[in-house]
């Protein structure tokens, strides 16, 4: 059954399995795993950092990275829809006494640098410190434009900032402008990188590893947040069939995002069409963005629950809520979605009759 709920979904191939048993194990937390040290040095290596930490989950790897550039009492600006401050359980407020700043997204996914700028506090003992700026890429599947993320740096570096990226799927963004520009995936996502002092990358979405996220940085806050990890319970013993699932991936899932992005171009236009032509959806049904490997959609009420329940009915496993009085469906193409998949959903959505 086509399962487009998440790029979490995916199953490890064959491969990944084989490499997973035949990984060899030590003790991560005394460092002597040779599987994670493997799998942190590649990835350092790849994105052009120091050094990097393999964790459970990119939730804490982005909470690590906010406590190790902020004390408590401090400050992190956060865009409104970013996962750090949406989606992680006020981790950063509850477990690391840091204070969110919410900046409210643009259309486009981006924070107004003059928004930025705006809520970067005075030195001023009524205020918490700011510390940090967070930026997310992809976000909700968008892109942020290379130019745009060298201003954020520049205005961040000019007030003494921090600057952490929510890399979760870090290279479907690389992928999207290697596209555009015709250049190397891997050579898009070092510059990405280099704007950045840590980057967190989760190994679970796109890339296809069944747990597990990387957080990168110089050797110093490395070290910082390995303690920060075992304080949070993320320290893992023989950890390394784990890690051997993300260096299969980073050796061989990179370049075939390529075909999730062309299969999304692909569920797009024929939603698209049947918003314009179906007998039932036509004006009903209309794709709000399409970027990468994530979808969304717009139902209006009065055919939403008989719509989703038809999707169910056919099998097809899609997220949903509620946006602006419509019904949003969130459509995400992963490892394990094939273009029969896609033209089986379509099929689906075309057989649908009210």
């Amino acid at each position: 059954m086509p399962d487009f709920r998440s790029d979490t979904v995916t199953q490890p191939t064959p491969a990944m399995r084989a490499a997973m048993l035949a990984a060899p194990l030590g003790d991560d937390v005394f460092g002597d795993d040779p599987s994670v040290n493997a799998l942190q040095a590649h990835a350092a290596q790849l994105l052009g950092f120091e050094a990097a930490l393999f964790a459970p989950t990119g939730t804490q790897t982005n909470l690590i990275a906010l406590m190790g550039h902020c004390q408590r009492g401090d400050e992190a600006i956060v865009g409104q829809g970013w996962h750090t401050y949406r989606w992680e359980g006020g981790g950063m407020a509850v477990l690391g006494s840091i204070q969110p700043q919410p900046v409210e997204n643009q259309p486009d996914g981006t924070l107004a640098l003059a928004d930025i700028a705006a809520a970067i506090k005075p030195d001023d003992a009524h205020f918490a410190r700011t510390r940090l700026v967070v930026l997310e890429n992809t976000t909700g599947g968008r892109v942020l434009p290379t130019p745009y993320v060298a201003q954020v740096a520049q205005l961040a570096r000019s007030r003494g900032l921090g600057l952490h990226l929510d890399g979760a799927r870090l290279f479907n963004a690389a992928t999207a402008s290697a596209e555009a520009n015709g250049t190397d995936v891997r050579d898009e996502a070092r510059a990405l990188c280099g704007h950045f002092d840590t980057v967190s990358l989760c190994l679970s979405k796109g890339l296809g590893a069944p747990v597990g996220s990387l957080l990168l940085g110089s050797h110093d806050f490395i070290a910082r947040a390995r303690r920060t990890r075992k304080m949070l319970g993320g320290g893992m013993r023989q950890a390394g069939m784990l890690a051997a699932a993300g260096q299969h991936a980073l050796e061989h899932h990179i370049d075939r995002l390529a075909q999730d992005h062309a299969l999304l171009r692909r569920l797009a236009d024929g939603l698209a069409e049947a918003g314009r032509s179906h007998p039932v959806l036509a004006g009903r049904l209309a794709v709000a963005s399409a970027h990468t490997n994530i979808l969304f959609a717009d139902v209006q009420a009065d055919v939403a629950p008989a719509f989703t329940a038809w999707l169910a009915a056919c099998g097809v496993r899609v997220t949903s809520g509620l946006y602006a009085g419509q019904t949003r469906l969130r459509w995400v193409t992963h490892l394990d979605v094939s273009a029969a998949d896609v033209e089986a959903a379509l099929d689906c959505v075309q057989r649908f009759a009210g």
